[in-house]
């Protein structure tokens, strides 16, 4: 995926404002219908928002640090380990891309 960043896309407008204002964040979810036709979301961009379809809003041109943001938005952000909703929604759009982060405090002990 190249994600070709878009300065002009909506979405882009549309997710740095609301991590912005803490009246509409914790109700993303809620109001997301009522903020894609505010922000005047093209279809593509809408259909990708509503199926929390990061890879396809990269593809579209949302920032690759939305992207993340995105998931959190939706599925909140309390409790968000690798297992959580939001990651999780993260990793059913990038799959085997994602990289899994290694503890370098743990040591591997080899057996030999």
């Amino acid at each position: 995926m190249a994600n070709e960043f878009d300065p002009d896309l909506p979405t882009n407008r549309l997710i740095f404002d609301v991590r912005r204002d803490n009246d509409v964040w914790p109700h993303f979810k809620e109001r997301l219908e009522d903020l894609m036709e505010r922000y005047g979301l093209s279809a593509p961009e809408r259909d990708a928002l509503r199926n929390v379809d990061v890879r396809r809003l990269g593809e579209l041109g949302v920032h690759s640090y939305f992207l993340p943001q995105i998931t959190r938005l939706i599925h909140g952000a309390a409790n968000n380990t690798a297992r959580s909703a939001a990651a999780q929604a993260y990793r059913q759009s990038f799959g085997d891309r994602i990289v899994e982060h290694r503890d370098a405090t743990v040591t591997e002990t080899s057996h030999g």
